[in-house]
């Protein structure tokens, strides 16, 4: 029998989940850390954890929790909105296609802040509430993804979803009953960014996926909800068109249709630079060889031009760019997410001789999977193009647990160094075992480098 959402978020037992939803979840939370280490690097973390420290602070008695790799310490919703800027300004977390979106950039540092501060008031947390606090929020944000997207007519951010199941998620650690968790759903709801992804596509700048401000939205409602506050209900979930979204909660898990990322980009440009990779290894091509190129995708990817982007926020949303900097570089890791990538000749030149074509078909069909591919023409004459790709990565087409591995290392190891980032990987891997440590694994997660 399907589930209620209060029966779901509040009564959920962890023996009720499947091994394969836990195994997804413990995934996301590996690969996500990894993907905050790096965005401690970047301005756009350096700005919000100063303004949380500025304006977000955590009084001598009020709740306080540590932001990522730093040690700081501010209020939970302080912590959730600058781990959620922080995991979002590198474009490498999970997401799931038919959502348009990403849950883990706003669930992960939402309940990780509340798990923090439940821990330095004593109360009993054990890393087995942290992951299932993870399955509730991821579920709940996409469900609430997927009644968004069904019932109105604008492309909103993931913010405006995610919200929703941070709110779900936080509610369970909080204690929330039935009546308190369907206000903080519909706080979280009224609360949460309603903003334009396509606005920032085309005009990329540090505003990214909405999570910044949908992760504080959620953990403050269940928050304000707790002391009394009424603000159901969430039309998401309780409107007209919700139901068939929610239909059969607990019995299928959206979880399952988490994918992870390969590059740190926008995951439109993933298909044309999985297919140009193949392409090149396939008839030994190297980047000098290419007089021009083309890629054939759908219409949302072709408003990712970003020919000569001008910042690391403009290359996030590029398809041309990170195009050519595989075909240069042959990888898109941490070097290249310094600005220096931005000056190079090479790159640039490739970027401005790549062609980006708008395809009917591909647009078609580009709903649960993204598609593309590519031609190259080379500086002799020859061409050659690819099949029609789809970023790997997908449940179909997985990343293997050695590639979430060397991903996870590529990105933290250099801010956080080799031992630490073993010890986290270490601990992610029994974060539901009874013998974890769960007050080392928040320290390894939250001290300072």
């Amino acid at each position: 029998m399907a589930k209620s959402i209060g029966d779901f978020a509040l009564r959920l037992r962890y023996e009720d989940i499947p091994d394969d939803v836990l195994a997804v979840m413990r995934r996301s939370l590996l690969d996500t850390i990894g993907v905050a280490a790096i965005g401690t690097t970047t301005q756009l973390s350096r700005i919000v954890r100063e303004f949380a420290c500025q304006h977000m602070p955590a009084g001598s008695s009020t709740p306080a929790s540590r932001m990522f790799f730093s040690g700081q310490v501010v209020s939970p919703m302080g912590a959730a909105m600058a781990g959620a800027f922080t995991i979002d300004s590198i474009d490498a977390h999970d997401g799931y296609s038919r959502v348009k979106g990403h849950a883990g950039s706003a669930v992960l540092p939402s309940v990780l802040a509340v798990v923090d501060d439940l821990r330095r008031e004593g109360k009993p947390v054990s890393g087995r509430d942290l992951l299932l606090a993870l399955v509730i929020g991821y579920e709940v944000s996409y469900r609430s993804g997927l009644t968004l997207h069904a019932t109105v007519p604008d492309y909103h951010t993931s913010g405006a979803w995610t919200s929703v199941g941070v709110a779900a998620a936080v509610g369970r650690l909080l204690g929330l009953d039935d009546e308190q968790l369907r206000h903080a759903l519909g706080i979280a709801e009224y609360h949460g960014p309603r903003s334009q992804m396509m606005r920032c596509i085309d005009h990329p700048s540090m505003l990214r996926d909405g999570v910044g401000w949908g992760a504080p939205a959620g953990v403050s409602a269940a928050y304000m909800a707790k002391l009394g506050f009424t603000g159901a209900p969430a039309i998401t979930a309780e409107g007209d068109g919700a139901a068939p979204f929610w239909s059969d909660l607990g019995q299928r898990w959206e979880v399952r249709n988490t994918h992870y990322k390969a590059y740190p980009v926008c995951r439109w440009a993933h298909p044309a630079i999985d297919a140009v990779s193949d392409l090149m290894r396939e008839h030994e091509i190297c980047s000098d060889d290419i007089e021009r190129a083309r890629i054939k995708t759908f219409h949302y990817a072709t408003r990712l031009a970003g020919h000569e982007p001008k910042s690391l926020d403009e290359l996030t949303y590029a398809l041309a760019y990170p195009f050519a900097i595989m075909v240069v570089r042959g990888r898109i890791g941490a070097n290249e997410l310094s600005e220096s990538i931005l000056d190079d000749a090479e790159v640039l030149r490739i970027s401005r001789a790549t062609e980006i074509i708008d395809d009917e078909h591909y647009t078609r069909i580009s709903t649960e999977k993204r598609w593309a591919d590519v031609t190259l023409i080379l500086k002799d004459g020859r061409e050659f193009q690819s099949d029609a790709y789809t970023p790997r990565g997908d449940p179909e087409d997985p990343l293997s647990d050695a590639e979430i591995s060397d991903k996870f290392h590529l990105f933290a190891e250099p801010v956080i160094g080799a031992s630490r980032a073993r010890e986290i990987e270490q601990h992610a891997a029994k974060i539901d075992q009874t013998d974890l440590d769960l007050e080392d694994f928040l320290n390894l997660i939250f001290d300072a480098v």
